[in-house]
């Protein structure tokens, strides 16, 4: 599920536990918060690492075909 659904249930729950005074509800609640938060981070490093690795081939490429200019 998308984390940031998720993150807005879990504002939902802190905010039922808050105003029923249901302290168990309002900490499952930024517990969800935190998940969702973390996987949202975790989702962004993913991305970030895909690109970096994308752009260590590019370079790679780019190395080696100079090699082969160069020894042509």
């Amino acid at each position: 599920m998308d984390p940031r659904l998720e993150e807005a249930k879990g504002r939902a729950k802190e905010a039922a536990g808050a105003l029923t005074g249901n302290e168990d509800l309002k900490a499952e609640g930024a517990a969800d918060q935190a998940a969702a938060k973390a996987q949202q981070a975790a989702d962004q490093l993913a991305a970030s690492a895909k690109g970096v690795v994308a752009d260590v081939a590019g370079a790679a490429e780019g190395a080696i075909d100079s090699v082969r200019d160069a020894l042509s």
